[in-house]
């Protein structure tokens, strides 16, 4: 059967909305999707009210929708028609779900009747049983009003898997796909136990569910993929985990891509590196130059990012990683110093007001800098007119002096610049406080210095004033190396910007790469072994890596990013897709 005959609906958690790593997923596939299935694609998830609405631009329905938005609103269901904003423009129907919660408890009860499961009084857990039947009721409407065409519903994730067994026990004519990205049982136990990879051959799954209190949420994953026709998952590393915690083997893998077409702009990746460099650092003079100065054209900058997960993200490994490196770079006299970033989000009170402060007055001394200089082959002029002898001490009159004077007294500090960006929610935020366990404070005559961002790039929203992948455009190294990763979109990111990075081998990303690009290091793609090495072990050969990359000359650098973003086609969704049509043609197929 031509699937494009097909009518797709892809549901998840985070359409329109970001949380984590699955609206990247979803976010750069639904245009390569769009293109085959054109109408025959709609997107299902929350309506959340003041987040939806930034991704999101309801219309009147058409065509058929117009059929099948009546039956939905039919129902007494609150929904909204629309396009998402993204390329390609995908249709999107935003279910109110929270407005049905006076029928929590009616909802409850049929779900423990029906499905044997018990749902405490938890809010992700009433999230999910609220939205799953709502999203029962639309897809039933779709399957009533397309009579006889095939539909496949495919569900991201356990939160909107609660849809499947409402599905199943209506003998609803849809075909199920279920994708696993990380299982929640894993997600919680990486955080625990050490070798989580090994361990999880001898556990019993219903007890370390219990044990974390995610009992219920663990039956809803295990009913969605033992309900859908066809269960899959993103890497063999995770397809392990599904194995032993699910109890279940995935039918298909289907690995994670990029859109690079939002990358690569007629191979001007260098030319891009070149000014977004400069925006950091401007940044950075604004945010070290009050305290001390050194030499931006000598200063490299490595970041980490990533969900706020500090032990299953390697953030740990990573600070940990600093130091050693720091002393390989003195010892070995390296002239360079490397300003790393760490950007995450956690709960902050908004922006230190010193941060602010240094930054405002940084872009005032630009200005004003800028304005003067506007003037200055005027003046040039006028002097070479009346006289062949040249005062430069004309060229910048004495109150334009006072002033600049006023700004640079203003703008100078004692001590030694924040390590922070933002006053924390926590003062004993753990990413902060190891910072200061490895005497990572940013002295004058520490060659690594750090930021820590507690809240996403924007450019519009940060003092950066970059967005994140413009950010790491800028940046000469991303470094993830991580102890729990069932995929890793941040390496393949950099590898679309021309960024070298370091993933770690216990990363579905690493065992892919391996496996398509066994030379990968000659592209700027390493891999940190973890398994089998020792925590300490592993801190030593992540510094040693970085240091290899810091001490590259600006030749070298460039040559590498070239070979890192030559290779970046092979992430491309045009490339993997296929994975995906494999699942839905087989799912059609099963009786």
């Amino acid at each position: 059967m031509d699937i494009s005959k097909v009518f797709l609906l892809e549901i998840s958690w985070e359409v329109c909305r970001q949380i984590g790593g699955i609206y990247r997923v979803i976010r750069t596939k639904a245009p390569v999707i769009s293109e085959y299935y054109k109408d025959n694609y709609c997107l299902i998830g929350p309506d959340i009210k003041g987040i939806s609405d930034l991704e999101f631009e309801e219309i009147k329905p058409y065509g058929i929708y117009k059929d099948i938005i009546e039956d939905i609103t039919k129902k007494g269901i609150l929904i909204r028609f629309g396009k998402w904003l993204i390329t390609g423009s995908p249709n999107v129907i935003l279910i109110d779900f929270l407005a049905y919660f006076y029928k929590i408890q009616e909802y409850k009860y049929f779900f423990w009747k029906d499905h044997g499961i018990e749902t405490p009084d938890e809010m992700w857990i009433n999230d999910s049983v609220i939205f799953g039947y709502q999203a029962a009721d639309v897809i039933e409407s779709f399957t009533k009003i397309l009579n006889k065409k095939p539909v496949i519903a495919h569900f991201h994730e356990w939160n909107v898997g609660s849809t499947i067994p409402i599905l199943r026990k209506r003998n609803i004519p849809v075909k199920i796909v279920f994708t696993t990205h990380a299982t929640l049982l894993g997600r919680y136990m990486a955080s625990h136990v050490e070798n989580i990879y090994e361990h999880i051959k001898y556990v019993n799954p219903y007890e370390e569910a219990k044990k974390y209190n995610i009992f219920s949420h663990y039956l809803i994953e295990r009913a969605a993929c033992y309900g859908a026709h066809i269960f899959t998952t993103v890497s063999e590393i995770t397809a392990e985990e599904t194995k032993y915690l699910l109890q279940k083997e995935v039918d298909f893998i289907t690995p994670n891509g990029l859109n690079i077409n939002r990358f690569v702009i007629a191979h001007e990746h260098q030319n891009l590196h070149g000014l977004y460099k400069s925006k950091i650092h401007q940044f950075v003079a604004g945010y070290f130059f009050p305290y001390y100065t050194f030499d931006l054209d000598k200063t490299l900058y490595f970041f980490t990012s990533g969900r706020y997960e500090f032990r299953n993200k390697g953030i740990d490994l990573f600070l940990d990683a600093l130091p050693i490196l720091n002393e390989l770079l003195i010892e070995n006299q390296i002239d360079i110093n490397i300003v790393v970033f760490i950007i995450t989000k956690t709960k902050t009170k908004g922006y230190r007001y010193d941060v602010l402060q240094n930054q405002f007055t940084y872009d005032e001394l630009n200005h004003v800098c800028e304005t003067i200089a506007e003037k200055i082959p005027h003046r040039l002029l006028n002097q070479i007119i009346e006289s062949p002898e040249i005062h430069t001490n004309h060229l910048v009159d004495e109150s334009e002096k006072m002033y600049l004077k006023r700004i640079y007294y203003s703008w100078k500090k004692e001590g030694f610049p924040s390590v922070v960006t933002h006053e924390m929610e926590y003062p004993d935020d753990i990413i902060l406080s190891y910072i200061y366990k490895n005497n990572i404070t940013n002295k004058k005559e520490s060659k690594v210095k750090i930021i820590y961002h507690p809240d996403f790039l924007s450019s519009f929203g940060s003092i950066v004033k970059l967005d994140y992948l413009e950010f790491i455009r800028g940046c000469h190294l991303g470094i993830f190396p991580s102890y729990y990763e069932p995929w890793g979109y941040t390496p393949m990111e950099c590898s679309a910007a021309g960024i070298p990075s370091i993933t770690s081998d216990y990363t579905g990303f690493s065992l892919f790469l391996r496996k398509m690009l066994p030379e990968h290091e000659k592209y700027g793609l390493f891999i940190l072994n973890r398994k089998n090495t020792s925590y300490i072990d592993c801190t030593k050969n992540l510094a040693e890596i970085m240091f290899q990359i810091a001490r590259m000359n600006r030749r070298e650098r460039i040559e590498l990013r070239n070979r890192v973003e030559s290779i970046s086609e092979i992430f491309d969704w045009r490339n993997l897709i296929h994975y995906y049509f494999d699942a839905y043609q087989s799912a059609i197929q099963k009786v």
